[in-house]
């Protein structure tokens, strides 16, 4: 897998392609570097991220990275901002601007700030940064454009600007009002187009030169830390795992709906191998509170439905053939209770993993043409839209459902199992009961509303 980088306004689009086998992706925002995880890189670098307009990049994103044994590097602008925030835990920071904020030499976030066009431009840079105007002052100085205290001056001057109004000619103007005599003013101007200093494009570079020279494959060295899995970071995943996040999602429901509507049974395996496949490509479960009293009464509930045990000896005589004791009974449980919780915490983010799944078991390919078929149909007849069943449709659409395609009685809580098949909500479940009786009504050419 190639390296992967986040850049923006740092880095022209030349520099970028010289630099060879570089898949680069636009600044990073909060969510992208968990999802460029996902895609196993040889390692991943940071250059520019947003600071306002979408979510910064999450420093837990970035360890998660790194505890999945992806090297991460960051340099430049949130890049280096980050690597010196996470260096201790193993991210590489490269570049004399990482150096600087990791020794405490700066420590504002608008010193790499800058104001850009959008990726459609080139994202052009419309603002200079902080550390390029330090940067270039110094140099200025230490060729003798400048004195120290004019270049100590224009640093002040520079650094009380907003970030978006920091540029040559404001600080040109200004210089005046500075006490800056004529004669510097002018040396300065004369000399900037050939002795500026771009200090964010050079620690770039360095970055891109590091990634490049690293080792193609990862030495197996543990990160200095325990990833710890805590709820912050499961809402996190379900966030950036969830359709709105997630462009490829709108493809992969339909499919996972013609899979839900075949029922409990079906669902329920393909369910228990993705919530495996989930642990094993996130490293961990999601939390979850023990399960409450109401909880372990209502999953004893279901379980004495599901195996018939209707009365206590019933019960007690189901537990002596499977060799299980008051307190192993209510381990079971307990057990039970749990994996439902588990499968409410992963509902949101389980869709990719049914996929996969159902891709190795060789169902994804009958389940899709389903799905089309079905839209296509429904596009046909209905402009895409079977709009929602009402109160006599619904109850009408459970029944057929349950006697005629399941075999079995409506259960006492619709709600309840619709969640348990995946589905939002009894609604949720309705309007997909209704899709798939209005497709087979079509096929067997059934034109009653």
């Amino acid at each position: 897998m190639k390296i992967i980088v986040f850049v923006g306004p740092t880095l022209p689009a030349e520099d970028i392609a010289a630099c060879g086998d570089i898949a680069w992706l636009p600044p990073v925002a909060q969510g992208d570097v968990y999802r460029a995880a996902q895609r196993r890189p040889r390692a991943i670098g940071i250059i520019d991220g947003y600071f306002s307009g979408a979510p910064s990049v999450w420093h837990k994103e970035i360890l998660w990275a790194i505890s999945q044994d992806i090297p991460v590097f960051g340099s430049a602008s949130m890049g280096a901002l980050r690597a010196a925030e996470l260096h201790t835990f193993g991210m590489r920071g490269i570049g004399r601007i990482f150096e600087a904020f990791r020794d405490g030499e700066l420590e504002d976030d608008d010193e790499v700030a800058v104001v850009h066009g959008p990726a459609e431009l080139g994202h052009v840079q419309a603002s200079e940064a902080m550390v390029n105007i330090r940067a270039t002052l110094a140099r200025a100085a230490k060729e003798g454009v400048l004195s120290k205290s004019s270049r100590d001056a224009l640093e002040a001057f520079g650094k009380s600007m907003f970030f978006p109004q920091r540029c040559w000619d404001a600080l040109l103007e200004g210089a005046a009002t500075l006490g800056v005599a004529e004669p510097e003013r002018a040396a300065l101007s004369a000399w900037l187009p050939g002795g500026r200093v771009d200090q964010k494009r050079a620690d770039a570079l360095e970055l891109l030169a590091a990634m490049r020279e690293a080792p193609h494959e990862s030495n197996g060295t543990p990160p200095k830390f325990n990833f710890e899995w805590t709820h912050f970071w499961d809402e996190f995943m379900r966030r950036f795992e969830a359709g709105h996040e997630n462009p490829g999602a709108s493809t992969r429901q339909p499919v996972v709906e013609e899979l839900r509507l075949e029922g409990p049974e079906a669902y329920a395996r393909v369910e228990a191998m993705a919530l495996l496949r989930r642990v094993a490509v996130t490293g961990a479960a999601p939390m979850a509170l023990p399960p409450a009293a109401k909880s372990l009464r209502a999953t004893l509930t279901d379980i004495r439905t599901r195996l018939g045990l209707f009365t206590r000896a019933d019960l007690d005589c189901w537990m002596a053939r499977n060799d299980l004791d008051a307190v192993s009974m209510e381990r079971l449980v307990a057990d039970e209770a749990g994996l439902a919780v588990l499968r409410d915490l992963s509902s949101g983010a389980l869709e990719p993993f049914l996929i996969d799944e159902l891709r190795l078991t060789g169902a994804f390919e009958r389940l899709a043409e389903r799905a089309r078929e079905k839209s296509d149909v429904l596009a046909a007849r209905f402009a895409g839209s079977a709009g929602a069943p009402s109160g006599s449709q619904a109850l009408a659409l459970r029944l057929w459902y349950f006697e005629r395609r399941l075999g079995r009685p409506p259960p006492d809580d619709v709600e309840d199992f619709a969640r348990r098949l995946g589905f939002a909500d009894a609604a949720d479940f309705d309007a997909a009961l209704l899709r798939e009786r209005l497709y087979l009504d079509e096929q067997r050419g059934d034109k009653t509303p």
